[in-house]
C-alpha cells in the first residue's frame, strides 16, 4: 500500500507540473461542449438567388413568403437563368428561384401558376430540406386560394424543382469530396505536429539551432517533405474515389491538384505551429486532435454554414477545411473553375501565410 501511494503521489506531481497537457485535457472538452452545443441542426438562411421576370405584387408576395420561412435568405437578384445557375455553380447560392413573366396572369385568371426551383444537389441535407420547404410554401399558397371557394382541377401554385449536379442524390458523390478535406486535415496536421517537438524530446533541437540556417529555412525544410507525402496521400484518395467508388470529377483535375497544395500547406503549417509550441509529443497529439472535431463540425461537412450562429460562422472562416470543402465539392461535383473559387483560394492562401509566419516566430522564440 505504501508503494502504491508513492507511485500515486509521484504521478500526480508529474501531472500537475505538466501544465500544457493538463490545460488541453481539461480545456478542450469544455470548449468543444460549449462550441458544438450551440449548433442548431435545423437548416436556416440557405443562400438563394432570385430571377423575377414578372416583377409584380404576386411575385413579390412569393419572395416575401419565401424569406419569411427563415429557411431561405435571398442574397442576390439574377437577370437570367444562366446567371442564376452560375451563382449556384460558384457556390454563392444553394437555391435559385425563377418566376416566369406570366405568373401574375395565371394567378389572376385562376389557372395554375408555376415557378422554377433550381437546387444545388452537392449538399443532400440542404437539398432535401429546401425542396420540402419550397413544396410546403407552394401548397400553403394553393390552400389559401382554394379556401376562397374557387373550384380548380389543378393546384393554383406549384413549383417545378430541378436538382442540379447530382439528380439521383448518390451518397458517395456527396460525401467523399468533403471527406477528402477531413482525412487530409487529420493526417496533414499530425504529420508535422511532431516535427519540432520530437527534436526537443530527443535533445537534438540544440544541434538544429546552432546550424547556419535561418528559422525560415528550417521551417520550410521540415514542411516540404511532408508536403510531398501529403500530396501522395491526396493522389491515392482521389484515385480510389474515382475507381472504387465511381465518383466522377466534373471539373479540372489539375486545378484540384494545384489548389490542394495550398490547402496542404495550411495544414502542415498548422502542425508545425503546434509542434513549435508543444513541449511533449503527447501535448502535440492532444492539440492536433483538438483541431479535428471543429474541422468536422464547423467546416460545412455535416452542418451547412448558413445554419451556424454568427460567431461560429466567423470561426469557421478561419478553418482551412471550410474553404477546401467548398473547393473540392465545387470542382468535383459542380465543375467549378478557378474564377468561381477565387474567394476560397485567397482565404486559404492567407491562412497558410499566417500559420507559416506564426510557426517561424514560435520557432525563433524557442531558439532564444
Amino acid at each position: 500500500m505504501r508503494a502504491f501511494l508513492a507511485v500515486l503521489v509521484k504521478e500526480a506531481i508529474h501531472m500537475r507540473r505538466d501544465k500544457g497537457t493538463l490545460r488541453l485535457a481539461l480545456g478542450i472538452p469544455l470548449f468543444q461542449l460549449i462550441l458544438f452545443g450551440s449548433i442548431d441542426t435545423n437548416i436556416k438562411h440557405v443562400p438563394t438567388v432570385v430571377h423575377d421576370q414578372c416583377r409584380c405584387p404576386e411575385s413579390r408576395e412569393l419572395i416575401n413568403e419565401l424569406t419569411a420561412t427563415r429557411t431561405f435568405s435571398v442574397v442576390r437578384a439574377a437577370e437570367s437563368r444562366e446567371e442564376m445557375r452560375e451563382a449556384i455553380v460558384a457556390g454563392h447560392a444553394k437555391v435559385g428561384i425563377e418566376i416566369p413573366p406570366d405568373y401574375a396572369r395565371h394567378r389572376l385568371e385562376g389557372t395554375e401558376a408555376t415557378f422554377l426551383t433550381l437546387i444545388d444537389g452537392s449538399d443532400n441535407t440542404v437539398a432535401s430540406q429546401a425542396l420540402a420547404s419550397i413544396d410546403g410554401l407552394a401548397l400553403t399558397q394553393s390552400l389559401r386560394e382554394l379556401q376562397r371557394g374557387q373550384k380548380r382541377k389543378t393546384l393554383p401554385v406549384s413549383s417545378r424543382p430541378q436538382i442540379l449536379f447530382n439528380p439521383d442524390t448518390r451518397s458517395a458523390n456527396l460525401l467523399i469530396p468533403g471527406l477528402i478535406a477531413i482525412l487530409l486535415t487529420f493526417s496533414g496536421t499530425m504529420l508535422t505536429s511532431y516535427a519540432i517537438v520530437r527534436e526537443r524530446e530527443r535533445g537534438t533541437l540544440e544541434q538544429l539551432m546552432v546550424t547556419p540556417v535561418s528559422a525560415v529555412g528550417i521551417i520550410v525544410g521540415k514542411l516540404v517533405p511532408y508536403l510531398i507525402l501529403a500530396f501522395c496521400q491526396l493522389v491515392l484518395v482521389v484515385f480510389f474515389m474515382t475507381t472504387l467508388f465511381r465518383v466522377p470529377i466534373h471539373g479540372s483535375v489539375l486545378l484540384l491538384a494545384g489548389l490542394s497544395l495550398v490547402y496542404l500547406t495550411s495544414l502542415l503549417s498548422l502542425g508545425l505551429m503546434i509542434s513549435a509550441r508543444a513541449t511533449t509529443q503527447i501535448e502535440a497529439t492532444q492539440a492536433a486532435q483538438g483541431i479535428l472535431l471543429p474541422s468536422i463540425m464547423l467546416s460545412g461537412y455535416i452542418f451547412p454554414l448558413s445554419s451556424l450562429p454568427g460567431p461560429l460562422q466567423i470561426l469557421s472562416s478561419v478553418i482551412p477545411a471550410t474553404h477546401f470543402i467548398n473547393i473540392s465539392r465545387g470542382i468535383i461535383i459542380r465543375g467549378a473553375g478557378f474564377r468561381d473559387l477565387i474567394g476560397e483560394v485567397v482565404a486559404l492562401a492567407a491562412i497558410s501565410l499566417v500559420l507559416l509566419t506564426a510557426s517561424v516566430l514560435l520557432f525563433r522564440r524557442s531558439r532564444l
